[in-house]
């Protein structure tokens, strides 16, 4: 197996899903809607949330494409509305970051959508096994955006039957190393707001934008010349 092609498929992956999931900005909501439980509890919590996040994206990388296929939906067609859908994501992100804070602050404290969202998400109460799935896993960290992320990224796929299996070991191994990192800085939240700070994390998170918007462009651009063959000429 040519391992190159491997690990350009990691990095197209990784730096997707890494800049939809968000961890650092993910971690400074974190922090105050666990605020009630003990460190202990927020450290299991975070390895629930992790493992949880795995099942999402890498369900949605291996399944999402073939079952949107059976719906007669063509790879070509799935890459230029997945293409699209990441650039539109990409771009709220990159101009409105604080209109996407108070909506994942809403996530993950369950409020409803048509009340106003204060800007201190209130602290989330129950058990960790309530609470880690939904809402701290879905919708908070991996919503429907990481999904459609995801989805456009396995439809990326080879057409090849013998190329897929390094594109299906580069995007899994991508995403279990998102997930770990969601893991370990959820763990380590508290310190990452001492540290960072809500300003510093909307400079990353601007950051993260602009390379997910770089990331649906590639998709997008993949998508138009399977669509249309002249356009590669």
């Amino acid at each position: 197996m040519n391992i190159e092609p491997t690990v350009q498929q990691f990095l197209l992956a990784f730096s997707g899903l890494i800049a939809i999931v968000n961890p650092i900005g993910g971690s400074l909501i974190f922090a105050q809607v666990a605020s009630a439980y003990s460190h202990a509890e927020r450290v299991e919590l975070s390895r629930r949330i992790g493992v949880y996040a795995a099942f999402i994206m890498l369900g949605a990388l291996w399944a999402g494409t073939p079952i949107l296929n059976f719906f007669g939906v063509s790879l070509g067609s799935l890459r230029i509305a997945g293409g699209l859908v990441v650039m539109s994501s990409a771009w709220t992100q990159l101009n409105r970051p604080e209109a996407r804070e108070a909506r994942k602050q809403a996530e993950a404290s369950g409020s409803s959508g048509g009340r106003p969202v204060e800007r201190r998400a209130d602290p989330i109460q129950g058990t960790l096994s309530e609470v880690a799935f939904f809402p701290l896993t879905l919708p908070f960290t991996t919503g429907p955006g990481t999904i459609a992320v995801a989805i456009t990224l396995g439809a990326n796929r080879p057409e090849p039957f013998a190329d897929r299996l390094g594109f299906y070991a580069g995007v899994s191994v991508a995403a279990l190393c998102v997930a770990a990192t969601v893991a370990v800085v959820y763990a380590s939240a508290d310190r990452v707001v001492a540290l960072i700070g809500p300003a510093r994390a909307r400079v990353l998170g601007r950051l993260f934008a602009f390379l997910l918007l770089c990331v649906g462009t590639q998709i997008l651009v993949t998508g138009l010349r399977d669509t249309f063959p002249s356009i590669a000429r």
